[in-house]
Parts: C-alpha cells; structure tokens; sequence
C-alpha cells in the first residue's frame, strides 16, 4: 500500500529578536555614540579598561546596545541620547579652542563632540558638531556640495586684478574654489572686509585663496554654512541646538 505524503514537521518558532541593533566593533560602536574616537577606544582595549558583560575586551569584540560595556568598572552608556541625533550651533571666538565651547554644551547630548568642517583654531565664526559620529560622517560628506559665506578682514584694499585672482578661485596645487563673489563689506584705517561666497570651501582654504594674491588675512569668519545661518541674537562663546527643520534642511538631497 502507498503510503501518503510525509507530514510536514512543524517549524520551529523564530527566535525573538535580540534587542538592541546587530552586533558591531566596540570601537566602532562607542565612537558613533560620541563617546571617544576609535583610536580612543582602541587605546582603552589594549589597556584592558573596557569590558563587555563582565569580559575583558579585545580589539574584535563586537557589541550591542543591550550589551552591559564599562570602562574602568564604570558603566557605558551603549544607547543613543533620547529625542535622536543632536546637532549644535555654535559661534567660536577666533583663537579659542572649540572645544571650550563644546564643554558647556548639554551632557545628554553626548562627551565627545566631532565638528563638521572645522574652522582653523585663528580664525572663527560658525561651527556645527554633533555627538553622533554617523551623523557628522553623513554631514562631513556632503559639505562640498554647499554655499558657504565668510567675512575676510585684510590688510589693505584690493585691487582689481587681486579680485579678479579670489574669484576665479585657484588653490595651490591647481585645485579650483567655486567661488560666486568677493564684495567690500566696510572697515577702517588698513584693515578692509570683504564678504565671499564660495562653494565646498573650507576656512584653510578661503585663506589660502586670497594669500595667493599677495593679500595680508588677518581674520577669516565664517557666517554660513549650507542653509545654517550665524545670525546676531548667537554672541560669540555661545551655542544652540539646530531645529528638527534645520537638520533636515542639512540632510536634504
């Protein structure tokens, strides 16, 4: 007699998820909470001060945000700060550390703050950082794709042929600036401003561009970033914490 199909044998139920994301490097993990750099992290690994669930960690050891992770017995915090990524807008002194305005920041946005394109530490004006380190990943990507405006102080008026040389945009190295225009923006005695608007631009480089016409830069300040604006009512030394809007418009193809 033939016998009927075989029964299906009944499946197994899934195992439920585990919580927190998919397990990834500690070192990767806690730099993209804001919490040190990798290279910290790495440093903390080889001296045995960070565990995971009560094990010593190892460059490979991989986490979640459930896992239990300390540093120097103290507890980690593994989960993102409540209300999302954080990202602040601050208004650096010229010669003033960053990191001195970063440190009056909130401490539930995170420790370790990353800049987005950096102004060099003698120049000023607009910062944007964040906690997040895949957030400022995702910011650092796409800042050559946006406008930006500073305010140049110089020794001096500028001719028209060194006008004519900051807005054809020419960097050492043959390197090319989109620059869009240099306008006077007034001073007094020696000292002249000047307003530019250029594209992907960073501080360094807006200096470098108007030293290749001979020009003595005494202050570069930068007023724009993208579509984030300084303003007045945000004096030097202070910070705010950009609108759900404003880091949309950031985020924004």
């Amino acid at each position: 007699m033939r016998r009927g199909p075989a029964a299906a044998r009944p499946r197994a139920p899934a195992a439920p998820a585990a919580a927190g994301s998919s397990p990834e490097r500690l070192q990767k993990l806690l730099a993209r909470l804001g919490l040190a750099s990798r290279r910290e992290v790495e440093a903390w690994i080889r001296a045995g001060r960070l565990t995971v669930n009560g094990a010593v960690a190892t460059l490979g050891s991989r986490a979640t945000a459930a896992d239990q992770v300390r540093l120097d017995g103290r507890l980690v915090r593994t989960r993102a700060a409540p209300g999302g990524a954080h990202v602040f807008l601050c208004h650096r002194s010229p010669g003033e550390a960053l990191s001195n305005v970063t440190a009056r920041l909130p401490s539930r946005a995170g420790r370790r703050f990353i800049a987005v394109s950096p102004m060099p530490r003698a120049d000023g004006g607009l910062e944007l950082v964040t906690s997040d380190g895949a957030l400022a990943l995702r910011l650092q990507r796409r800042v050559h794709a946006w406008g930006s405006e500073f305010g140049v102080r110089v020794r001096g008026e500028l001719g028209e042929t060194q006008l004519a040389g900051v807005v054809g945009g020419e960097l050492d190295g043959g390197r090319q600036l989109a620059v869009e225009r240099c306008a006077p923006a007034g001073g007094e005695g020696a000292n002249r401003w000047y307003t530019l608007s250029v594209r992907g631009a960073s501080g360094k480089q807006v200096r470098q561009l108007l030293e290749r016409q001979g020009v003595l830069v005494s202050r570069v300040l930068r007023t724009q970033l993208g579509p984030i604006a300084l303003g007045r009512a945000l004096s030097r030394g202070q910070a705010r914490e950009l609108e759900p809007e404003e880091l949309a418009g950031l985020l924004a193809p």
